[in-house]
């Protein structure tokens, strides 16, 4: 198979690495349910000119199938994102990344029974070892840490973004929609905009300054636009399990960046907890080999 498939989540997820980041700095600069709606209004602002009238030649297949795009707009652009802005005012950092680690093995569970699909021995293998690299470098190579960890209104929150994203990929592989790309993308966008109005009107409406302008800049732009499409293009060539399980370097890649840009330094745990998941994804990508009922291979 073409590396090119592969490249696409691994982009997607260096990009959601950094708005990881830009979720904790919007806390006190501008409301969640602000930059949740103007994100997506500044993503549909940049596209219009570039693929309206693609949209235009397109509007019976929009049509026909709008209340699958709508839904695939909530899941996977209003509540996905929007949840964690909410999320991140009353949990930590720390809560976040290991929920959001749940995406994998979500989508591995709602693809066997939205889709049928029987997983893979290295994908449940590859789940299991990701996720034990997510909690080794989250607990900072102390895994006892966790379980002191305080329960908040925000955890339960990100428990609901994880779900909701793995549906969303689940949801991309059911409906192969003979949209192109852009325009799908572009569709879901204007949806998001339209489900996000109603809280974004009813909430405290933040100001754009200069204190926050950056933020919605890099949310609305290569956290929305470029993630997204990465995310739909890695789902019709690998599958929504297989690309899920990238999800998983988030927090390797986080902890590279604050090494980068924030200069913190990189821990032993960093080196031990990333080759794990790095191992963790290896795993699920090569041993693809389904796991089927005994009798069932006859």
């Amino acid at each position: 198979m073409p590396l090119l498939p592969f490249l696409a989540p691994l982009g997607a997820v260096l990009i959601w690495s950094g708005n990881m980041t830009i979720n904790q700095l919007t806390v006190g600069t501008i409301a969640p349910s602000s930059i949740a709606f103007l994100r997506w209004v500044l993503a549909v602002a940049v596209l219009t000119p570039f693929v309206w009238r693609q949209s235009w030649r397109e509007r019976h297949a929009i049509a026909a199938h709008w209340p699958k795009l709508a839904l695939l707009g909530l899941l996977g652009m209003a509540l996905w994102q929007g949840l964690a802005y909410v999320a991140a005012a009353s949990t930590s950092a720390t809560n976040m990344g290991i929920l959001a680690a749940m995406v994998p093995l979500l989508t591995i569970l709602l693809s066997a029974l939205v889709l049928r699909e029987a997983p893979s021995w290295g994908g449940c293998l590859g789940g299991v070892m990701a996720l034990a690299g997510v909690l080794w470098l989250l607990g900072r190579g102390d895994i006892a840490v966790l379980a002191n960890l305080e329960v908040a209104p925000g955890d339960a929150l990100m428990v609901v973004a994880a779900t909701c994203y793995a549906l969303y990929g689940v949801m991309l592989k059911r409906w192969p929609l003979a949209i192109s790309p852009w325009v799908m993308l572009y569709v879901q966008a204007v949806f998001a905009v339209l489900l996000l109005l109603p809280a974004y009107l009813l909430g405290p409406m933040t100001p754009i300054d200069t204190s926050n302008v950056g933020l919605i800049l890099y949310a609305g732009i290569p956290a929305s636009i470029i993630t997204t499409y990465l995310w739909m293009f890695a789902i019709r060539h690998i599958g929504a399990s297989r690309a899920s399980i990238f999800i998983n370097l988030m927090p390797l890649f986080s902890a590279l960046i604050a090494m980068l840009w924030l200069g913190e330094r990189l821990g032993w745990y960093h080196l031990s907890g990333g080759a794990l998941v790095l191992a963790g994804v290896l795993t699920a990508q090569t041993f693809r080999q389904p796991i089927r009922r005994r009798g069932e291979a006859r």
